[in-house]
């Protein structure tokens, strides 16, 4: 029998864990010694976090190319950013097209606005490995939809979308593309103006490694325009106006900002910098084709879906012939302190499309640059015993 590790962390997909020690050092600095609101005191320490926050924000405008710092906006989280968004683009009567692979921060958001706005909502095929039907896709921009809601990366499955390739599809249309990031941002380069979308959303808690609580809404310019802000108060400036104001990004950040957040969020980013996003890559889908090439060595192992490791992220799944998904987790968790997620994973239409939905979904494994060759190797033989022993 093996020895238990004391935690293995397999869960990144959800939050990632651990967190760069500078990411600690920076948001415990901000909480005890600084503790100003962004953007609201000329005092010293006033000025130290709007100048970190800056910082931040050009971080991030760097990180994912996208020409302006001005033009990202910090949010509560990726469903934040996401909600922000579709509540302040679409309109009544909008036609959005979306996918089977969406989270339910995509799902939810557009079932309300068709339940009260009326806007309509349709779905594109996809092919075997999961991408985009690119032929279902042009019939489908016939109808000139406003919208292409689309996830980059599957939560589920890991599989990347063809973005570059579906972005030219809908130049012709002029549909607008909303990219969900979350399993992307920070795990491989992402380039706004190479991919050709028009608003993109992270959070800053996954790939990116910051604090929980920090997100990131960032679009093309021009598109301030089109959304609207869909929640007012408090900025700092023209605080005599009644409006909202239109300067970016005030616009669509009233209030006070999750300033310890985002202090970690700063030194976060300033790893990955250091660290490199080719190398965490790289490193990544090392990982990933370690443990799906062990998995096929194990017959009792279901894969949810088979795809070359160049067009997926670290995340994988499968289920164990003999077992649900949940006590598959849980003895993983007992026995062997091996933490993964079992379950829908808040993609009830990508289980659909699996044929796990009626199972309970599948077991998600899910990596950081923080795991390792060691930490792969000791799952596959953890799940082996497993797999043996039921």
């Amino acid at each position: 029998m093996m020895e238990p590790k004391k935690r293995l962390y397999l869960d990144n997909a959800a939050t990632s864990f651990p967190k760069p020690e500078p990411v600690h050092l920076a948001s415990d600095r901000y909480s005890r010694s600084v503790g100003c609101a962004v953007g609201r005191s000329a005092t010293g320490k006033g000025q130290e976090v709007q100048r970190t926050v800056d910082r931040c924000r050009l971080r991030v405008s760097n990180l994912l190319d996208i020409g302006s710092p001005d033009r990202v906006v910090f949010t509560l989280n990726g469903t934040d950013s996401l909600n922000l968004a579709l509540h302040g683009l679409v309109k009544p009567g909008d036609h959005v097209v979306t996918t089977h692979w969406e989270h339910n921060s995509v799902l939810r958001p557009l079932n309300f606005l068709e339940k009260q706005i009326g806007i309509s909502v349709q779905f594109v095929n996809s092919d075997e490995a999961g991408r985009v039907d690119l032929s279902h896709l042009k019939t489908l921009l016939q109808q000139r939809p406003r919208i292409l809601c689309l996830t980059h990366a599957s939560n589920v499955t890991g599989v990347l979308q063809p973005v570059e390739q579906i972005a030219e599809l809908t130049r012709e249309s002029q549909t607008l593309i909303l990219l969900d990031a979350a399993q992307s941002v920070g795990h491989l380069p992402v380039s706004l103006s190479k991919l050709g979308v028009d608003i993109l959303a992270c959070p800053g808690h996954k790939g990116l490694l910051g604090p929980l609580g920090t997100g990131v809404l960032a679009f093309r310019e021009g598109m301030e325009e089109l959304i609207d802000s869909v929640r007012q108060g408090g900025t700092g400036t023209t605080s005599n106006e009644a409006e909202q104001p239109d300067s970016l990004p005030e616009k669509y950040e009233p209030g006070n900002h999750n300033a310890p957040g985002l202090f970690g969020l700063d030194a976060a980013i300033e790893w990955i910098e250091d660290k490199g996003i080719d190398w965490i890559r790289n490193h990544e889908q090392n990982l990933t084709e370690q443990l799906c090439a062990g998995l096929r060595g194990i017959p009792q192992i279901e894969p949810a879906l088979e795809t070359e490791t160049q067009n997926r992220v670290g995340v994988v799944s499968c289920n164990l012939k003999s077992l649900d998904p949940q006590t598959f987790c849980s003895l993983l968790d007992e026995h062997f302190g091996i933490e993964t997620r079992a379950g829908l994973h808040c993609a009830p239409k990508a289980h659909q499309a699996l044929g796990t939905l009626e199972r309970g979904g599948t077991v998600r494994f899910s990596f950081s640059p923080f795991n390792t060759t060691e930490e792969i190797d000791y799952t596959l033989e953890s799940i082996a015993q497993v797999a043996s022993a039921v």
